[in-house]
């Protein structure tokens, strides 16, 4: 058993949508074919991996360091010891070998991407879908046979006015989805109330709502904003500060008595046990958004979640930023608390497989080996025609 070939390629996900901080206009994503000997239905196994929106593509990263290491590398050495499949966590350490600790920006997303196709290939080489192959692995065969998921939008659009935002929202609502999340901080505080005033009124409560800054501002920024949004019982107030000020994260939840998320933006398990440590969340409210693809992949994330249950946090307080597959793998086979998705952004890589429609807010998964890429049809006819 051995990997063949890694290939990868950078594809645009350009659009004229903007958030408090960036705009789309120039984005792009890796993706990545990792080619196995194993034969599964008459064809070699193919594990497929791309990176969370957000991030720019890892290109370079990938062709001068993490691919030729693994290529590199003995053969037996990327196997499990039972020799009957490839090791994630060893090929992690392959990658990761001769790297300083610390520098958590751009190979984290490198390291990701790669790391996503390794699980969709191990699990197409069992025959499981990946989340019922982490369900047996870590957590003695129990798997939700359905997550919840909510709807990211809401984004800054050139000419984009309430109306349009309420037909957007209104469209997620359309789709089946019970919870909208909208961007803020993109205008001021007035305008921004507005915006959100009209998606109230559309979905009925603030707890159908989430709102989103981006880590756009400074504290007391956020904290006025806290002030003016906490009647409205939001479902969460997302990303008000620097990822990494955990010092104003403490002070900001002193005063806001809303449940904050955060997290999407840290890229280690240090990172993230430090923001635990001091940035004064409170577990019995607060969502951790910790992406997977971003944050050196999933072998990382398996040791941030052991991190959270000894500082005393249930695994359901975590919802992955991503709104992709993967993260939907995981959110069933580890017991999340739900995922991101992006419906009408970011395609083909947000959303989900096309046989599996959303239903008053929650979403099954299709009982396809590996991450389910065949079952979402778009997605698997770019990584075929990238990967002919």
């Amino acid at each position: 058993m051995r990997i063949v070939d890694i290939r990868e390629k950078t594809v645009s996900i350009a659009s004229e949508i903007r958030n408090a901080y960036i705009d789309f206009s120039k984005m792009t994503v890796s993706v990545l074919a990792l080619t196995t000997d194993v034969v599964r239905d008459g064809r070699p196994v193919v594990g497929y991996g791309f990176n969370s929106n957000g991030r720019y593509a890892q290109g370079a990263l990938l062709r001068e360091r993490f691919i030729p290491r693994i290529m590199a590398a003995d053969p037996q050495g990327l196997i499990r010891p039972e020799g009957d499949n490839l090791d994630p966590f060893r090929i992690w350490d392959v990658m990761m070998a001769n790297e300083k600790p610390g520098g958590h920006g751009e190979r984290s997303v490198a390291v990701g991407v790669v790391d996503m196709a390794v699980w969709d290939a191990v699990a197409k080489i069992e025959g499981k879908p990946l989340y019922r192959l982490l369900a047996d692995r870590y957590r003695n065969g129990q798997a939700d046979e359905k997550v919840f998921v909510y709807a990211a939008g809401g984004y800054y659009y050139p000419g984009k006015d309430l109306d349009a935002l309420k037909a957007e929202m209104q469209g997620y609502l359309d789709m089946g989805y019970a919870v909208v999340k909208m961007k803020i901080g993109g205008a001021d505080l007035q305008e921004d109330l507005r915006r959100i005033a009209s998606v109230v009124d559309l979905v009925g409560k603030g707890e159908r709502l989430a709102v989103d800054a981006n880590g756009r501002f400074d504290l007391p920024t956020a904290a006025a904003y806290g002030e003016a949004m906490e009647s409205i019982g939001l479902r969460w107030y997302e990303e008000p500060l620097d990822p990494l000020d955990y010092a104003s994260h403490a002070e900001l939840a002193q005063g806001y008595e809303g449940p904050l998320a955060t997290g999407e933006n840290l890229f280690s398990f240090q990172d993230m046990r430090n923001l635990l440590r001091h940035g004064g969340l409170r577990p019995d409210r607060d969502v951790l958004q910790m992406d997977p693809v971003l944050s050196y992949g999933l072998v990382e994330y398996l040791r941030m979640q052991e991190a959270l249950k000894a500082q005393g946090w249930s695994p359901r307080r975590c919802i992955p930023h991503g709104g992709h597959q993967f993260a939907l793998n995981l959110a069933a086979g580890l017991g999340l608390g739900g995922n991101e998705s992006y419906p009408r952004v970011f395609a083909p890589f947000g959303g989900f497989a096309d046989s599996t429609p959303i239903v008053d807010g929650y979403i099954e998964l299709p009982a396809v080996p590996g991450i389910g890429f065949e079952d979402k049809s778009k997605l698997i006819d770019l990584f075929r025609a990238e990967f002919p």
